[in-house]
């Protein structure tokens, strides 16, 4: 899948907000990673956003990083399943989109599945929760949260809490802590109704509908109070679109209705 319009509202381009999904490599993990006590394994897509808003493009996450990118049709040799020219920045090359043209990247959090490709973006300023700042610098391993990856250079405009990322109450930046200290989501309001962007608060579809933790948190309390405000916001009639979900996404990819 190289770009998917997630639809909105009926309206011409230009008008109003646009939001393109894509998916930006794999991750092959036991499916207990994502749902606890789930068994076998799942091949996991990894998703990044672009945000296109008539006073400026913006990224919801930006996926996996180059150092992970392998020549296409070679086989994978880790977990990680990332071929050249399938990273963000060619990602928004294929659809006509250049690099530098994106204003803000908003992260949910600085894991490398997420924020692999920041430095790709030169002129943008990273939306980043202050805690996740913290502790990213303090987790730094090289891996999961690579230094070179989330500490760019690039301006980090470091919220506490929510944050309107137009000032215009379209894109709404807002805390769910949990699965990291500083982990946020983003809240898309169109005419057709909001849209949640949920990163690793909520992987799958089931994490959602059964309040289901993966086996692994940093704080499954406050995990699962982020996921009790998900589906509070699904419950008011929010579309809340789950970030590693293969079924979720080839439905997406083939315009398959979801229910």
């Amino acid at each position: 899948m190289s770009a998917v319009e997630i639809p909105t509202a009926p309206r011409r381009p230009g008008e109003g907000v646009r939001l393109f999904a894509f998916v930006c490599g794999y991750v092959h993990l036991p499916y207990a990673f994502f749902l606890d006590g789930e068994p076998g394994n799942v091949k996991a897509p990894v998703t990044a956003f672009l945000i296109d808003h008539p006073d400026g493009l913006a990224l919801f996450d930006t996926g996996l990083g180059k150092r992970f990118a392998r020549p296409p049709g070679s086989a994978h040799e880790s977990f990680i399943d990332l071929e050249v020219g399938d990273t963000m920045d060619d990602r928004l090359r294929q659809i006509g989109v250049d690099p530098a043209d994106i204003r803000w990247i908003i992260a949910s959090h600085f894991h490398a599945d997420h924020a692999g490709s920041n430095s790709q973006f030169p002129n943008a300023t990273v939306i980043v929760n202050e805690r996740e700042v913290d502790f990213a610098h303090a987790m730094a391993d090289g891996q999961l949260y690579c230094l070179e990856e989330f500490d760019t250079g690039q301006p980090l405009r470091k919220v506490r809490g929510e944050h309107d990322v137009f000032g215009d109450g379209t894109v709404i930046v807002f805390p769910t802590p949990g699965h990291t200290p500083g982990h946020q989501s983003a809240r898309i309001q169109t005419d057709g109704g909001d849209i949640v962007l949920t990163a690793d608060c909520c992987s799958m579809q089931r994490s959602l509908d059964e309040l289901r933790l993966p086996d692994h948190c940093h704080d499954a309390d406050l995990s699962l109070s982020s996921l009790k405000l998900l589906r509070s916001l699904r419950d008011k009639g929010a579309r809340v679109l789950p970030s590693h979900d293969p079924l979720f996404w080839s439905r997406i990819a083939t315009n398959v209705p979801l229910h």
